[in-house]
């Protein structure tokens, strides 16, 4: 988790917009919104989930998530400014996370998620962790979609071109 603002940084810093506002098709993100979406999930998903677990154990549900707020925030924000923003965001979080949690025993605690029921702190840090990965590869497969067309027949050979969205 700590490296994903970095890596994020390293892959988009400086592309030219065709790369960075390419979608997949209606209703998906081009790799700046996604970018968006991991800066709202750090503020309003995460710490604020692990917290209430920690803090309320199962007693209290998980605060709700809306995975499609970022669509109608810092729309004038430029990928370099979110980009800063998640990185200082994300080092914040990491921080706080390393101050709440002790690994030796707080990992097997139970809180409750409003669709999935009780779930471990484990289960909710793995999950942040393949969160991220999955953004990786969306924006990795939303870069690549732009030349489905230029790649002609190598296409069956590339495998990011084929993936079931």
């Amino acid at each position: 988790m700590e490296r994903t603002p970095v890596s994020l940084e390293i892959f988009l810093s400086g592309m030219p917009d065709g790369w960075t506002q390419c979608k997949e098709g209606d209703g998906t993100w081009n790799a700046e919104e996604v970018i968006g979406h991991l800066i709202e999930a750090e503020k309003e998903d995460w710490i604020p989930r692990v917290e209430t677990l920690l803090n309320y154990g199962e007693t209290r549900l998980f605060p709700p998530f809306d995975r499609f707020a970022h669509l109608d925030k810092n729309v004038e924000t430029t990928l370099e400014q979110k980009l800063a923003a998640f990185k200082e965001i994300r080092k914040v979080n990491i921080e706080k996370l390393r101050s709440l949690v002790d690994p030796d025993t707080d990992l097997d605690r139970r809180g409750t998620h409003p669709e999935f029921g009780s779930v471990t702190l484990r289960e909710l840090l793995a999950t942040w962790t393949v969160h991220d990965l999955t953004h990786i590869a969306q924006i990795s497969r939303v870069m690549a979609e732009r030349y489905r067309q230029d790649v002609g027949p190598w296409h069956q050979y590339l495998g990011i071109l084929n993936v079931k969205r």
